[in-house]
């Protein structure tokens, strides 16, 4: 049987890994690069998977650090990024980091030794026809303006974003509510028998706290924009703290930190300010600082942020920011494989998706591949476990996020985190032969561990699909 070549467009970390994942099926590929034709504004060679930012896939630790489980998850699925960094890397301690030109010139040697590989230069500015069938796009943060508009044509002018405008989220796990407490302003939502009104969690500060914070803010260091983020627009919905704190000491204060409608059930103090954190997954392991969205570099941000009453200990599952980011409404226009709703023969992947980091973007190729193999093939498979870091992401970004589904306007691309897999089943294990409570130390190996189980649970049914 003829199988027609697949079409991927964009040759960065998602569509080099999803050609890679048909090819290792015997499937043929067209990979298109605009790139050696047509420049964007942030790379500088026209090689195949550049990094840009960074030559680190930051932590290889797959035991405490989720981005390091996913990297180990990538490797059981046979990732060509996880082969290239191999082979490439350099010294950087418990972090994965590589030469970037010896990878770039890896990934794109290695595909181009593959005999049902074709790389063809040149922008594709249109859903590509009918004709062509399968597509997957992976075309990243710096979506070209013509493709770009052709999505929003038909996905709809709400469905694509432009840039990031990101609150910090933090892990309710370590939040200290001896300090905050739950509660809505004014109870709203509430039930007449009382029970309800309980959806944000409330950090108070004092009148010196609040002034010594908003110090902080106004004295740190910021963020430079890069030359091509210079236009992006400040909606007054998604202002920048430090931009607000600028416009004088009381803004935040009557702005997202106003303290009325509430009641602190730890002191009979009226707080001057109220910092409000608000659900940011269906798990409920994640909040979100509610109108932090910042430009603030991470440390000043870590620093100031534990200054805040209920916070001092906190982690946090991503920092703000705001930054230029073409990415679509996930949770809305994909399904659980990665195709397009309206258009199934469409695939998206990489972090037009709406996932954040190299890693990240690669594992969404991997899958879409993969996906897009199995169908071709008559297989029939789910996508991976939500307690895996690969089904964890699937989760998030097609209904995990609790705002996104149908909601633009909240829904944020999300770096992998343990924040975004389920809770372990398990309250306590056997330790020095007696059942104890599960300490928060040990709780990072043990998903690690059932992730993996999982994961290599899900690839065997997959092949046992794939031999009937």
């Amino acid at each position: 049987m003829t199988i027609s070549p697949i079409h991927i467009i964009g040759g960065g970390m998602a569509g080099t890994e999803a050609a890679w994942q048909l090819l290792k099926q015997n499937i043929p590929v067209i990979l298109h690069e605009m790139r050696g034709v047509k420049s964007t504004n942030a790379h500088h060679t026209d090689g195949l998977a550049e990094l840009v930012c960074s030559n680190s896939f930051r932590s290889d630790d797959a035991e405490y650090n989720a981005v390091g489980l996913l990297h180990q998850e990538m490797r059981h699925m046979g990732s060509l990024m996880m082969e290239a960094a191999e082979q490439t890397k350099v010294p950087a301690g418990s972090a994965l980091a590589v030469d970037r030109d010896l990878f770039s010139q890896y990934v794109q040697e290695k595909l181009l030794a593959h005999p049902l590989f074709t790389l063809e230069r040149g922008e594709i500015e249109t859903i590509p026809p009918e004709e062509w069938g399968n597509v997957i796009i992976a075309t990243g943060p710096l979506t070209s303006d013509s493709l770009a508009a052709a999505v929003l044509k038909i996905t709809g002018t709400d469905e694509l974003q432009f840039f990031d405008a990101i609150a910090p989220i933090i892990y309710k796990e370590t939040i200290d509510f001896d300090k905050a407490w739950f509660q809505s302003r004014y109870n709203k939502g509430a039930n007449e028998d009382g029970t309800g009104g309980a959806d944000y969690i409330n950090c108070p500060m004092s009148k010196d706290q609040y002034y010594q914070f908003i110090d902080a803010i106004t004295d740190a260091e910021k963020s430079d924009y890069k030359e091509w983020e210079q236009d992006i627009p400040f909606f007054e919905g998604c202002m920048p703290i430090e931009v607000m704190a600028e416009r004088g000491r009381e803004t935040l204060s009557f702005g997202p930190m106003k303290p009325v409608g509430l009641d602190n059930p730890h002191s009979d103090e009226r707080p001057y300010a109220v910092v409000q954190l608000r659900q940011d997954n269906h798990l409920g392991t994640l909040y979100n600082m509610v109108g932090f969205q910042t430009k603030l570099k991470y440390n000043f941000q870590k620093e100031i942020f534990r200054r805040i009453p209920g916070l001092e200990n906190a982690e946090f599952a991503r920092l703000g920011g705001l930054h230029r980011n073409t990415f679509i409404n996930s949770p809305k226009l994909l399904d659980t494989q990665l195709r397009l709703k309206l258009m199934p023969r469409i695939r998206f992947a990489g972090q037009i998706t709406g996932v954040e980091g190299y890693v990240e973007s690669g594992a969404m190729g991997i899958l879409a591949g993969f996906f897009l193999g199995a169908e071709i093939s008559g297989r029939t498979i789910s996508a991976p476990p939500v307690v895996t870091a690969f089904g964890a992401l699937i989760n998030h970004i097609t209904g995990g996020h609790i705002e996104g589904a149908g909601t633009a306007k909240t829904f944020q691309p999300m770096n992998v985190n343990f924040g975004i897999m389920p809770p372990l089943e398990e309250k306590k294990m056997l330790q020095d032969g007696k059942m104890k409570k599960i300490k928060r130390k040990d709780r990072k190996p043990l998903k690690s561990k059932r992730a993996l189980e999982a994961l290599n649970h899900w690839l065997n049914q997959a092949k046992h699909s794939a031999d009937e």
